[in-house]
């Protein structure tokens, strides 16, 4: 093998030549950035350089050889979890991560995004654009962990065999690689935190039975519009716009907000000026399609919820011309949500600190204290028992289905008498009409 390293100013530049087994060189050059990327050479005279060269080259040597490999060596994959929202750019998986041992999500593209020519289209790229932008907000608690990024050469929707390259969090590597792997026909993947669906609100709050409706208590439901204007108040400082905001894309336990999917999102160039209507618009669609839903258990279109389009332009244009929001249906909600909200739709929030400002006014007749506005302290007492009594709502509705399911699995059981099977059926059937009329989604 011969390796020939050149660089300029004591470091490497991403020019490379190769020759591994008389393969000629294209079998190394087409990896060329990703050695620029993990290859550091000490800074050390010129005259010293040599003894470094065979250290390094063999080591990233290694490196690369290892990043091809078996899909099955690295993932188990298992059933989809995505049946409930199906998305427009990827299907999603539990899988195994064999290197860890975790559970997580593996998000791959469609494969009716691939292009016969080799062309890359938006959906290959937005997997890039994921990666980058999950990095740069990896600071905050609410946004989904990236794990894993590459492609994976299967063709199948559902890949369970194949070649994998994995970048692990290398998302500048793998941006770089798009072309060359979408010319080889291979997909994106991103490996992702795994929220367990019973915390989507999609999931949580779609209605399974007509005239049904839920909605998330106003104590919850500040707190979760406190955690989402904090996530924007960073990506704003970062010059990236969410966008797509829509119930399937938010996981909520009672007291912890986490989204996921930022394929839609946007990063806009500090150096263009106008980026004031973005933010605004940012706020507008958190007023209009997260907030409306969780306080009316309604879709922004008046109607019940359900899943909403996902292709880039339904993204631009799924909330556009809704201004006006309709409380009717939710009479007792406090004037306060409902005033900022309707600013929010209508576009009179021209930034993320308005609106949290609004929300602070409108918390404060809640109970709450923000710095400037203060509750009374008949309210303050009033909002800890509040608190203290959704908690238990929680509780109570979370043993109510472990009761539901320790009936189902005993009327199964082989051998028992009809009438007990039927008394079990019974309590299953009472418990799910408990359920369907439930306080808190």
């Amino acid at each position: 093998m011969c390796l020939i390293l050149f660089y300029r100013s004591h470091s490497l530049t991403q020019a490379l030549a190769a020759n591994w087994d008389n393969q000629g060189p294209d079998s190394v050059l087409e990896y060329r950035g990703y050695f620029a990327t993990i290859a550091q050479i000490p800074q050390k005279e010129p005259a010293l350089f040599p003894k470094y060269w065979l250290f390094i080259i063999w080591d990233t040597w290694d490196i690369l050889v290892a990043m091809i490999k078996q899909l099955d060596e690295l993932y188990r994959i298992d059933n989809y979890n995505d049946t409930f929202a199906l998305g427009h750019y990827a299907r999603v998986m539990d899988a195994l991560d064999r290197r860890s041992g975790h559970m997580v999500a593996f998000k791959v593209m469609r494969p009716e995004h691939l292009s016969a020519d080799g062309d890359v289209r938006w959906e290959y790229r937005a997997f890039a654009n994921e990666a980058s932008l999950l990095m740069k907000l990896a600071d905050s608690p609410h946004v989904v962990d990236l794990l894993d990024c590459g492609f994976v050469s299967s063709p199948a929707e559902h890949p369970d065999d194949g070649e994998i390259v994995s970048f692990q969090h290398d998302v500048m590597g793998f941006g770089t690689a798009i072309e060359e792997y979408a010319a080889q026909g291979w997909r994106p993947f991103l490996s992702l935190q795994n929220l367990p669906r019973t915390r989507n609100l999609l999931y949580l709050m779609k209605p399974n039975h007509p005239g049904v409706r839920w909605r998330l208590p106003s104590e919850e439901g500040i707190a979760l519009a406190l955690q989402f204007a904090n996530i924007l108040r960073l990506a704003h400082q970062n010059q990236v716009v969410y966008l797509d905001h829509k119930l399937e894309h938010v996981y909520w336990d009672g007291t912890h907000l986490q989204i996921i999917d930022f394929n839609s999102s946007r990063q806009l160039n500090p150096a263009e000026n106008g980026h004031e209507f973005q933010f605004s618009l940012d706020v507008h669609n958190l007023c209009v399609g997260i907030l409306y839903p969780i306080f009316t258990g309604l879709s922004p279109q008046k109607a019940a919820l359900r899943p909403q389009p996902g292709r880039l332009s339904d993204v631009e244009e799924r909330y556009k011309n809704i201004t006006q929001l309709d409380f009717g249906v939710e009479p007792t909600l406090s004037e306060g949500i409902k005033e900022l909200l309707q600013a929010g739709a209508a576009m009179q929030l021209a930034n993320v600190d308005e609106f949290i400002e609004g929300l602070r006014v409108a918390g404060a007749a809640l109970g709450w204290d923000f710095p400037n506005h203060y509750t009374s302290p008949a309210s303050r007492d009033a909002r800890t028992q509040m608190r203290a009594g959704v908690t238990r709502l929680r509780n109570g509705q979370d043993s109510l289905r472990e009761a539901r399911d320790l009936f189902r699995e005993a009327a199964i059981q082989e051998g028992i008498t009809p009438e007990l099977e039927h008394e079990l059926r019974r309590l299953v059937k009472s418990v799910n009409e408990m359920l369907t009329h439930r306080v808190i989604p």
